[in-house]
């Protein structure tokens, strides 16, 4: 004869324990840092497309160097106010590949690696994403913020407003920044009617324009601005200044 089932219910499993590490408050920092940093990410790439339209109206850099010195000399100009030469200029000096890359000159970098050099390889790409979003100086976390910038820089703005931008907020001489204040402190002309050779010597200030002076070039400064007019020459006859001519 069969034995009749037990009335009794099993007993209930006991609920799953936390890990022992979890931490409540730990977790509600995790959660809200992480979404901080969702808000930044989406702030920044916001200014990135709204700066393919507006010209950004200054930069830390120049904040820095106008509370430094009581001011800073700078205005805008439109890249069609600017002579070709003086594009095809600072391309040649800065990032003569700079129609051929994606943001990153990834044959400079490996030169430079390669060579065990102490220079950069930095693109015109990747001064612009740190001279309009970022600060100056050389630090892991402001590189590592300059290459997540470069790439979306290149895919919203074109070649032409990259340059455009870049002309506009480079540093040129102590508390002088874009093309049309450094046109006339040097020269006392428009950015317009800047010749091959003034165009040449402001790019070759462009690495050191606290130490160098378009306008009283040392002989280095002359060497290179004349190689910097050889090499203007060579991308506009190559094809490596189209991506910015019209």
């Amino acid at each position: 004869m069969a034995k009749p089932k037990s009335s009794r219910s099993k007993p209930s499993k006991p609920a799953p324990k936390r890990p022992a590490l979890y931490d409540p408050a730990l977790a509600w920092l995790r959660k809200h840092v992480l979404r901080a940093v969702l808000v930044l990410l989406a702030a920044v790439l916001a200014i990135v497309v709204l700066y393919k339209f507006i010209n950004p109206p200054t930069t830390i850099t120049m904040i820095s160097e106008g509370r430094r010195l009581g001011g800073v000399d700078h205005e805008w100009t439109s890249m069609d106010d600017i002579a070709p030469v003086v594009a095809r200029s600072v391309v040649a000096a800065e990032d003569a590949n700079f129609c051929r890359h994606w943001g990153f000159d990834m044959g400079a970098i490996r030169k430079v690696i390669d060579e065990g050099s102490s220079r950069g390889a930095s693109t015109i790409s990747q001064q612009t994403a740190k001279n309009v979003f970022l600060w100056q100086g050389r630090s892991w976390p402001r590189k590592a913020l300059e290459a997540a910038l470069t790439p979306a820089i290149e895919f919203i703005w074109n070649k032409r407003r990259i340059l455009e931008v870049y002309l506009n907020v480079a540093e040129f001489d102590e508390g002088v920044f874009g093309i049309n204040a450094a046109a006339f402190r040097y020269f006392r002309t428009t950015p317009d009617k800047l010749t091959a050779r003034q165009a040449a010597l402001l790019a070759a200030v462009l690495p050191n324009p606290k130490e160098r002076n378009a306008a009283r070039p040392s002989a280095f400064v002359s060497r290179r601005a004349n190689a910097i007019m050889d090499g203007a020459a060579t991308i506009k006859r190559d094809g490596r200044a189209s991506c910015f001519e019209r």
